[in-house]
C-alpha cells in the first residue's frame, strides 16, 4: 500500500468528483482512477460507488476514511518531527488569496518567507471568499487569506486588518443620487458577487431590514469587474475603500453617503494543524510583516 494511494483516496471522499480531486492533487484522471482502483485492490473493498454526479463513499469507505487521515496525520506528525531535529522547514503550503495582492501584502510575506526558510515553498491559489473555508477544511490549502465574519472554530483565524465598503454609484447618476434617500438607490440594478461570498453577503446585511432586493441583480466575480461595471453605468455596488476612493478621484464614480459597511480580514487554517512547522513558519513571517495581526479593533457599524 502506498502512501499517495491513501492521499487520493481522502481526497476523493472530501471531493466527491474524480476531475476534481485529480486537479487538485496535480494528476491526470487516469492516473487518479488507477490509484483508487489499486486501493481498492490492495485492501480488498469497494470504496466509492460510481454514478454520472460524482463518488460517493461505500459503507467500507465511510469506515475506513477516517483510519487512513489518521495514517496520513501520523506519517505528517513523523515527517514534522524530523525536520524540527534537523532544524530545517522543507515542504510546500498552499495559500488561498482572496482581493488584491497588494492589500495582502503577499510579496512582502514571500520575500520574506523564502529569506527566512529557504526550503519553504509557497504557493499562492486565488479563490473567491467562500472557496477560502472549503479549501482550507478539505485540505486542498493549508491557509487562506479571508474576509467576512470570524469562522467557526474548527478554523483559527488571525484577524489582520478591518476593511470598510462604500456604496458606488456611476458617476452619471451622481446628479439625481447622491441626495436621494436609500430607498431610490435601493431601486437601480446592484452588482453582486456569487452566493456564499462575503461581499454579498455583506450586499445582503445592507439590505437587511432597510428595503426589499432590487428586482435586478448582476453577479460579477471579482474587484476590478465590480468597479468596471459600476463605472460603465451598469449598476450600483459595494465597493472597497481604497477601490472607489481612487475610482471617485478620477472621476468615474460617486460614493453614496447614506450607508456603509465594514468587514474584517483573516488568515485562517485547520486548528488540528498548530503544531504543523509549515504553518508555523508561515505564522511567525505573517506576524512580522503584520505587526498589529489580532489586535484590530471590532468593525464600525453601517453608516459610520
Amino acid at each position: 500500500m502506498e502512501l499517495n494511494h491513501l492521499q487520493s483516496f481522502i481526497a476523493v471522499a472530501k471531493l466527491g468528483h474524480l476531475t476534481r480531486a485529480a486537479e487538485t492533487l496535480h494528476l491526470s484522471q487516469p492516473a487518479l482512477s488507477g490509484q483508487i482502483k489499486a486501493l481498492e485492490e490492495n485492501l480488498g473493498v469497494t470504496l466509492f460507488e460510481r454514478s454520472s454526479s460524482g463518488m460517493s463513499l461505500t459503507t467500507s469507505g465511510r469506515r475506513l476514511l477516517e483510519d487512513a487521515q489518521r495514517v496520513i496525520e501520523a506519517v505528517q506528525q513523523l515527517t514534522h518531527a524530523a525536520q524540527r531535529l534537523r532544524g530545517l522547514t522543507t515542504g510546500t503550503i498552499k495559500i488561498g488569496t482572496v482581493l488584491d495582492p497588494s492589500i495582502l501584502q503577499v510579496g512582502e510575506l514571500l520575500a520574506l518567507a523564502f529569506e527566512r526558510h529557504p526550503q519553504l515553498e509557497l504557493e499562492l491559489h486565488q479563490v473567491l471568499s467562500s472557496e477560502a473555508l472549503v479549501g482550507v477544511r478539505n485540505g486542498t490549502l493549508d491557509a487562506s487569506f479571508y474576509f467576512g465574519h470570524r469562522p467557526e472554530a474548527d478554523l483559527d483565524a488571525v484577524a489582520l486588518r478591518e476593511i470598510i465598503y462604500r456604496v458606488a454609484i456611476p458617476i452619471a447618476w451622481a446628479d439625481e443620487l447622491m441626495s436621494a434617500p436609500w430607498e431610490v438607490v435601493a431601486e437601480r440594478p446592484w452588482i453582486i458577487t456569487p452566493e456564499h461570498s462575503s461581499h454579498r453577503a455583506l450586499v445582503m446585511e445592507l439590505f437587511h431590514d432597510r428595503s426589499a432586493l432590487p428586482a435586478r441583480l448582476i453577479e460579477a466575480d471579482n474587484e476590478p469587474v465590480i468597479i468596471n461595471l459600476v463605472e460603465s453605468q451598469v449598476g450600483v455596488s459595494l465597493v472597497r475603500e481604497e477601490l472607489a476612493s481612487a475610482s471617485s478621484k478620477a472621476g468615474r464614480v460617486a460614493i453614496w453617503p447614506g450607508a456603509s459597511a465594514a468587514t474584517k480580514l483573516w488568515l485562517v487554517h485547520d486548528a488540528k494543524r498548530n503544531a504543523d512547522p509549515l504553518l508555523q513558519a508561515l505564522l511567525e513571517v505573517l506576524y512580522e510583516i503584520w505587526p498589529g495581526a489580532g489586535k484590530i479593533a471590532a468593525p464600525a457599524p453601517d453608516g459610520a
